[in-house]
């Protein structure tokens, strides 16, 4: 498999594969522009080394072109930050995108327009009409795979060479993510620096373990996590069951839990893992107490009480000090840790408690020699709050191919350079 750093550019146009899905404020303002930041090296390679970039990505999730999700938002930041004027099309498809990047010279580089204003991109149908039959519906789908291939084709025709920097939606198989991989000998593709990291960062937790592995698990819902943590069990020697799904598990096993967070569908469901776990010899490790509010406010009237013993009125939002101790113990006693998930409401500054101790337990291993993947939204946002970042081994910035790729699934995006 080719990879960036053995790759000359000079000379060469590469098609270049971002996620610069960035915040943007009511005046079209970069609110964060980390994820600009994160595809750096990788532009900066291309460009010192002679190469020209054609720089994809999308932007929102639009259902044709808008002034809302317009890439054009974002091109004097990209400019800023890269340190070369990016030209712009105004388009990704058609003469003007195509003779910009005919006529890119070395060194230049140009944005093309969100590839999302094309159904092509995702390859799904847009303007159905809600009660279309069966049959209208998988004509549209069938019409929209077909001209896909177009799209495809005319992105691939830009460039001599295609990286993949975008692992955010590396789970997808679009068209400018994994099909576009299809048009370059594999030579000539390759993953951008980023994309480099989060695959080895994924595959050091998955299949390059030290023992013991302790995964914490957080999320609302068990049902979303299903899979995960059945995929989990057949590796870990762990399992921290936390955030809103711990109140399932304690109503699963008679406990009272007052007006806590509860799928009370999925109690068998939870005690068919807890007993998946058990003939696995995996450890689940369940909150004991809870920190509890009576409204879901930050300035609720609060109390510490036993996790099964929940007053009606009253909903858990955190976990105690108590479970505190145990989560930060089992983590600094391990080797392989990967975070997925807070242990409560962190947005609420008084229930930030159990998740800022489970990120310096985390700390504290890292230091001692543990390595250290956190992963999913909410945990990214909760080490940058802390500022704990530096202090874990890899923070991903992949939400859901973080977790597709946890639960097993071959990533396209992924599949298309390593499989070629």
């Amino acid at each position: 498999m080719q990879t960036i750093d053995k790759f000359n550019f000079a000379g060469k146009k590469a098609f270049v594969r971002v996620d610069f899905n960035v915040p943007l404020d009511e005046n079209f303002n970069i609110t964060d522009d980390n994820r600009i930041r994160a595809a750096l090296p990788t532009l900066k390679k291309i460009i010192a080394d002679g190469g020209s970039l054609i720089i994809g990505s999308h932007l929102g999730r639009p259902k044709g072109a808008t002034e809302k999700f317009s890439l054009k938002h974002i091109i004097g930041r990209v400019s800023e930050l890269l340190g070369v004027e990016v030209q712009f099309a105004s388009d990704c498809m058609g003469d003007e995108p195509a003779a910009k990047a005919a006529a890119l010279k070395p060194g230049e580089a140009l944005l093309l327009e969100n590839l999302r204003f094309y159904a092509e991109e995702e390859g799904k149908p847009r303007g159905l009409a809600d009660d279309a039959t069966d049959e209208e519906k998988a004509a549209a789908k069938k019409a929209v795979k077909e001209s896909q291939k177009n799209f495809t084709k005319a992105l691939a025709s830009y460039a001599d060479c295609y990286v993949n920097d975008a692992f955010g939606t590396a789970h997808r198989a679009h068209a400018s993510t994994a099909l576009i991989a299809n048009y370059f000998d594999t030579d000539n593709k390759m993953f951008g620096y980023l994309m480099e990291k989060e695959v080895k960062a994924v595959e050091k937790v998955m299949k390059d373990i030290n023992r013991p592995f302790t995964a914490i698990m957080g999320g609302s819902k068990v049902s979303s996590k299903i899979e995960i943590i059945e995929n989990l069990l057949t590796k870990v020697d762990n399992l921290i069951i936390a955030g809103g799904m711990t109140y399932t598990f304690t109503k699963a096993l008679g406990g009272k839990i007052g007006n806590s967070l509860c799928e009370d569908d999925k109690l068998d469901l939870a005690l068919e893992l807890l007993e998946k776990a058990k003939a696995s010899n995996v450890n689940i490790v369940l909150a004991v107490d809870a920190k509890i509010a009576d409204k879901f406010a930050n300035d609720a009237n609060t109390q510490f009480v036993d996790i099964d013993n929940i007053p009606d009125g009253w909903s858990g939002l955190d976990i105690g000090p108590k479970t505190e101790v145990l989560f930060a113990d089992v983590i600094k006693n391990s080797k392989t840790i990967l975070w997925n998930g807070p242990t409560g409401v962190f947005e609420f500054e008084n229930f930030t408690s159990g998740s800022h101790a489970v990120g310096v337990a985390i700390v504290e291993a890292t230091k001692n020699g543990a390595f250290s993947l956190v992963g999913g939204g909410d945990s990214v946002a909760c080490v940058n709050k802390f500022g704990l970042a530096d202090g874990v081994s890899y923070v991903s910035t992949g939400g859901g191919a973080l977790l597709e790729a946890i639960e097993g699934k071959v990533l396209p995006g992924i599949a298309a350079i390593q499989e070629a």
